[in-house]
This record gives structure tokens, sequence and C-alpha cells, in this order.
């Protein structure tokens, strides 16, 4: 985040969902932005990529959110990484800026890029819960919004209910708040790291 003239301040998030080809990225990504750009009225940018196979590669979603105009649309650094599978996880995890939110798939990935990485059983949640694997890429939104503060729950659903299939809202609804619950649970159970206390010792100070 930066500050320019009169105090104004101004952020640019840099924020990608990484996994394979059939876990549902790009659809996650193309929600988040219109989220942000539809319903919360920030700038948006995003960019997809995928590996040699459709389905079954790994594949991921760039999106930029920024209140002010976004100049460069690619992710330079990652503020935000969602690894939804080890091979996405090793493959995009280069260039995470410094004290980035790392959320995985504690079920697909094993190995985490970072000591301070989040994982959360965004698969088995939506098998065991709601009985469709299909809908773990929602589960894992409905976390990032409520750890992030990046979009507002409100926007987020209304642009997930404008994508979902008809005959789908409830179940994605339930995906949602879902994963949500997941990271208030974290949030309530993770021990603070030496890092959170002395950024919030900082804050007080300013």
């Amino acid at each position: 985040m930066s500050v320019g003239t009169g105090g104004l301040q101004y952020f640019r998030t840099e924020i990608r969902l990484a996994g394979s080809g059939g876990q549902g990225l790009i659809l996650a990504g193309l929600v988040l932005a219109e989220a942000a750009g539809l319903y919360d009225g920030l700038e948006v940018a995003m960019a997809q990529s995928y590996g040699p196979e459709a389905r079954g590669g790994t594949s991921k979603a760039e999106v930029i959110i920024s209140n002010s105009p976004i100049d460069y649309p690619l992710c330079r650094k990652v503020d935000i990484l969602l690894a939804m599978t080890q091979e996405a996880c090793d493959s995009y995890c280069s260039d995470l800026r410094p004290g980035a939110v790392v959320l995985t798939d504690s079920g697909l990935v094993s190995h985490p890029p970072n000591g301070r990485a989040m994982g959360f059983p965004f698969t088995d949640t939506a098998r065991q819960e709601l009985g469709k694997v299909m809908v773990a890429n929602v589960v894992a939104l409905g976390a990032i919004a409520q750890l992030t503060g990046i979009v507002t729950l409100g926007g987020l659903e209304a642009a997930l209910l404008s994508r979902a299939p008809s005959g789908t809202h409830e179940l994605n609804k339930k995906a949602l708040v879902m994963g949500v619950a997941l990271a208030k649970l974290k949030s309530d159970t993770e021990p603070r790291s030496p890092e959170d206390e002395a950024l919030d010792s900082e804050q007080d100070l300013g």
C-alpha cells in the first residue's frame, strides 16, 4: 500500500488462485474479479493460464484488485496465494511478497511454501459436507474473503450466484458459508506469530 497526496491511501492487491485444470480456479478468479469490480466498485484486472493439459495439468488465475487504475495487469509480487494442489504450489509460489497470505488445500498440499501458510480442508469439506467436490473452489473463496477482506461477502455471493448454473444456488451459498466458517475457526484457534504481534504494536503506536 502506498500513500498519495493529501493522505489518500492507494492499494494494489495481487491474488493468484492455482490448482489443477479441473478444480474451477479460472471460474473462481472470474467470480472474485466480478465481486470486486461489479459489486464493490474497485478496479480489477484478470489473467489466466493453463498447463499443457486443460484438465489435470496446472492452471492459475491472477486477479489484481485496486482502488486506482491498474497500470500493469499481471502479478509482480503475490499478496494472496491459493494453492489447491502440490504441483501448483511448487510451480507458482516463487514470487510471493514477504508476509503474503497463503492458503492451501490441506488434503492435497503436503509441503506448503512457507511456515505461515494456512491449510484448510477445502476439497474434503466439499466432498463430505456438501457431497460435491466441484464446489471446493467456492469454499476456498469464502475463506479468502473472510481472512483478507479483499472483497465483501455480499459482493462475493452476488457475483457467485450470477454465474452459478440454475439449480445450484443453494449449494453454492452453502459452500461459501462453509468457507467463511473454516476461516473463522482458523482465526479463533491459530496461535499468533511474533510478526503479527509486532505489526499490531506498530499500528497501535502509529
